[in-house]
């Protein structure tokens, strides 16, 4: 297949090609940082094309080509640094009501302890359960299904942020030296603890850091903002599935932050419209990209030009969120 276009700069580098021809091409241990969202299999087809990874015959085929990624990844990844994979529940029948789900949160984990990688945390983000059920068509996730047989009732099942660090010792540190310095989230911070932000003393005294750090160190994360997101709408192809929905920003931005240091490399094998890669950009760290899809590549062409651009001119992401709550409302009018 080879590379059908790309973008380099000083900042960034993304390809549209395949992930697994790209990656043999990094050297060892050049990559700081990895976050990504493998294909759900089973759940959604996002191209035609034989060689993308949601389009494999079984459950099991799907998880021997992932494998050979897995193990690329830890190649080129720093030891001690971390993967941070984003996944969810699969549904067994797709939008029918009580099919049951498959654990690939769980096969994901033991995949990557069989190739070496310790398993080291588990995020879960709160999903709203109408705009999953507008998103999936889940009839388990209608209020019918409450009425006519509740016993087929689903929920809304989290998205799930897996991370894994990989074999050795890191032998760069991820200093913070005056504390996080912004929150990711929709909660208020509180007002009385703004005047240490950037606290340069004692950081026991950095309430505002220590704030930020309880948010991000929980498990649960139910101040993630679910819409925002970047631009996608253009990406879509007549033929795709109306899920398409990129990862949260907020998500990215806080593993970004935490899991690295500015200046280093984060690299997302399944770019999509460019969100890992947006989201380590904006946050002063250098991206590698990789999409099969054209559609996809080259609405994250556009959203990669809008990362490089100074903080005051970036675009209204917000926009997006209030276009997408109203499609919503209307899908079940």
């Amino acid at each position: 297949m080879a590379v059908i276009n790309q973008v380099v700069t000083d900042r960034y580098a993304i390809y549209n090609s395949d992930c697994l021809e790209v990656l043999p091409t990094i050297p060892d241990k050049s990559v700081h940082l990895s976050v990504y969202s493998p294909p759900f299999c089973g759940l959604y087809q996002y191209s035609s094309s034989t060689r993308d990874m949601s389009n494999c015959r079984s459950y099991a085929e799907f998880f021997e080509h992932y494998e050979f990624l897995v193990g690329e990844i830890a190649r080129v990844t720093m030891p001690g640094r971390i993967s941070a994979v984003h996944c969810m529940d699969v549904p067994n029948d797709g939008a029918n009501a009580g099919a049951g789900l498959t654990d690939f949160p769980g096969d994901i984990i033991r995949l990557h302890q069989k190739l070496g990688w310790q398993y080291i945390a588990r995020h879960c983000v709160w999903k709203e359960p109408l705009g999953v059920r507008n998103r999936t068509m889940a009839k388990g996730l209608t209020h019918k299904t409450v009425i006519d047989d509740s016993s087929l009732c689903d929920v809304a099942s989290a998205d799930y942020l897996l991370l894994f660090r990989n074999k050795g010792k890191n032998p760069v540190p991820i200093h913070h030296p005056t504390g996080l310095m912004r929150y990711a989230g929709e909660r208020s911070i509180p007002s009385d603890i703004m005047k240490y932000r950037g606290w340069q003393g004692n950081q026991i005294q950095n309430r505002y850091s220590q704030w930020i750090w309880r948010q991000y160190a929980s498990a649960f994360w139910d101040d993630v903002r679910i819409g925002r997101v970047l631009p996608y709408k253009e990406s879509r192809e007549p033929e795709d599935e109306k899920h398409m929905h990129p990862l949260q920003l907020d998500v990215i931005e806080r593993v970004v932050v935490l899991r690295s240091n500015p200046g280093e490399v984060v690299l997302t094998p399944f770019l999509g419209v460019g969100s890992e890669a947006y989201g380590a950009v904006v946050n002063d760290r250098k991206a590698i990209g990789i999409e099969l899809k054209p559609s996809y590549y080259n609405q994250a062409v556009k959203n990669m030009e809008a990362a490089a651009l100074p903080i005051n001119e970036q675009p209204d992401l917000f926009a997006v969120v209030d276009d997408e709550m109203d499609d919503q409302y209307e899908e079940v009018a």
